[in-house]
């Protein structure tokens, strides 16, 4: 859930009701191919449960994503196909909040916006030191000091955003 907290530390709970909201949760079963390499993609997806491995067109496995990972961002943030596919290791619940309508809340709010794109922006360098800082497990383990501050406030989210998700509370 460590990556949840980049994306929800930043965000504010309007932002997590509209996502809520704006978004559709779809089941996907193990060995599914969410994202296709060289396919377009048309949401962004916040896993909510499951775990699920990015595979190069070469059928490499180059990464596992599970419970709090976002899905599709690079895409979203280039408009550019992705190069790689995601498939599920096991059964998931993803969030899959639309593109068009993310773009349309964007010009409307852009206090969200910012928000928004900040947090995806300190969750891509997270990705990218995780991938450049070979053999410091001390350096990997840490968090962002910002994100330390809203660490409580993150987790909550996240686990309010399930709970929105399943139905157990109402946004």
């Amino acid at each position: 859930m460590r990556k949840a907290l980049y994306i929800l530390g930043d965000l504010d709970d309007s932002d997590l009701i509209w996502l809520a909201k704006a978004g559709s949760v779809i089941h996907p079963k193990a060995g599914t191919e969410v994202i296709a390499a060289g396919n377009p993609i048309n949401d962004l997806f916040i896993v909510t449960s499951g775990d699920l491995e990015v595979i190069t067109p070469a059928r490499k496995r180059i990464a596992e994503l599970g419970v709090g990972d976002v899905v599709g961002e690079m895409s979203f943030v280039e408009k550019r196909s992705p190069s790689v596919s995601v498939q599920t290791k096991s059964d998931c619940r993803l969030l899959a909040i639309p593109r068009a309508a993310l773009f349309e809340e964007f010009a409307r709010n852009t206090g969200f916006a910012a928000r928004f794109y900040r947090a995806l922006a300190v969750f891509l360098s997270d990705r990218l030191r995780g991938m450049t800082e070979y053999g410091d497990d001390e350096v990997e383990n840490e968090l962002d000091e910002a994100i330390l501050d809203n660490l409580h406030v993150a987790g909550g989210r996240m686990l309010r955003l399930i709970d929105i998700l399943e139905g157990r509370v109402t946004a």
